[in-house]
């Protein structure tokens, strides 16, 4: 039985839909090094500009020589390490929650959640646009999968109160990983209490950059759900976080009542079953969450740089979606001329993905523009001056 691998493969190349993988030479930072090139990077979800901190990189040397290397076993074996009891008490403190679990990836951590939350008799509601790691959480889990149209609340409002399922689970990211926009976390919070539904947040862009000291998307403005005097959510919520973006590390964690930070730990397959991440990871992160929360002029100046951007690109035939995060989406359409156009900035020493289908939809290509700030005013003036050069 043949499975036409080459042929397929030849196929998503004439499609302008095969990908690469480009090989980095050095630390990541705004400007990386390829084939003895040094670029000028807006590719990286490094947000803060932590992933290079030399904070990071001593406490990441003082971390090994105090745990080793490996974790060595898994969590409910004997891999559990201090490093990681400590950064999960300190997350579940940032995060403003009763408690918090670590998870290798966030892919691992939304799997983890769905399939030990939910079962085949019961229903999820998620949005259209959610992440691949939510979209397949839900099948893996084999409950019914209900999606509902990108931010449409009045339409899951009406699915919610249709729905004669006794376990419901609405699963949404709160910023959206390719159009840069966020979920209403107030009104999506309002309905799972009124439908005694729980929430999964995936905060996966937000947690960092988003909210008082960086504490994510719950601690913003609109946000009626800040921490109380307890320092707890709504119960109905669970927050999912990753810590290989504005944390500047690897990792991901869930926070959430201790009843279901508890069931994660007993049930949660994908951290049941895996080999703890290595402790010296989660002592670099404490160090990491200590900056996030003490270095607030890294979110001014991103958001200083978010709004350079829009006003430097404004004058662009190609649209910059509505986004207010670091997520800036330059909308071309057409995938070739997309791939075009992110080969000849590569040519001018810059760098800008091309987001093509199946990851965004068919004609919806875009080059998405991530900001951190390790960037410069400059570096945006030379962006939006070669982007114009181009038209």
């Amino acid at each position: 039985m043949s499975f036409d691998l080459a042929g397929r493969l030849l196929v998503r190349e004439k499609n302008g839909l095969r990908r690469y993988r480009t090989v980095l030479e050095g630390p990541q930072s705004k400007y990386v090094g390829i084939d003895g090139r040094n670029y000028l990077s807006f590719c990286s979800n490094d947000y803060l500009g932590l992933a290079n901190h030399p904070v990071l990189v001593q406490s990441a040397c003082e971390g090994a020589q105090r745990y080793g290397l490996g974790a060595g076993a898994s969590h409910l074996v004997s891999g559990h390490s201090a490093a990681h009891h400590e950064l999960e008490e300190a997350l579940a403190s940032f995060a403003g929650f009763n408690r918090a679990l670590l998870f290798s990836s966030g892919y691992m951590a939304n799997i983890g959640v769905v399939t030990a939350l939910v079962g085949r008799h019961d229903v999820i509601f998620a949005d259209k646009l959610n992440h691949a790691s939510l979209n397949d959480a839900a099948i893996l889990s084999r409950a019914r999968l209900i999606r509902y149209p990108h931010l449409d609340l009045t339409a899951l409002e009406k699915c919610l109160r249709d729905s004669k399922a006794k376990r419901k689970l609405i699963v949404t990211d709160a910023v959206f990983s390719m159009d840069g926009d966020v979920a209403s976390v107030e009104d999506l919070i309002k309905l799972s209490e009124c439908y005694d539904a729980y929430l999964l947040l995936d905060d996966a862009h937000g947690f960092g950059v988003l909210g008082e000291s960086g504490r994510g998307v719950l601690f913003t403005e609109n946000a009626a759900t800040r921490a109380t005097t307890d320092a707890t959510h709504s119960r109905q919520v669970i927050y999912m976080a990753t810590l290989g973006k504005a944390a500047g590390v690897s990792g991901a964690f869930v926070a959430a009542s201790s009843d279901i930070v508890e069931t994660l730990i007993q049930t949660a397959r994908s951290y049941i079953y895996t080999t703890a991440s290595p402790p010296l990871l989660s002592h670099v992160l404490s160090h990491s969450l200590q900056l996030i929360e003490r270095e607030g002029w890294r979110r001014k100046r991103l958001f200083q740089l978010i709004n350079q951007l829009k006003h430097e690109l404004q004058t662009l035939h190609w649209r910059l979606l509505s986004s207010n995060t670091p997520i800036q989406p330059l909308l071309v359409g057409d995938t070739h001329e997309t791939v075009c156009i992110s080969e000849k900035l590569k040519a001018e020493g810059i760098l800008v993905p091309a987001i093509r289908p199946p990851t965004v939809p068919r004609n919806m290509a875009r080059l998405r523009i991530s900001l951190s700030a390790s960037h410069q005013e400059a570096d945006i003036v030379r962006l939006a001056t070669v982007l114009r050069n181009l038209v």
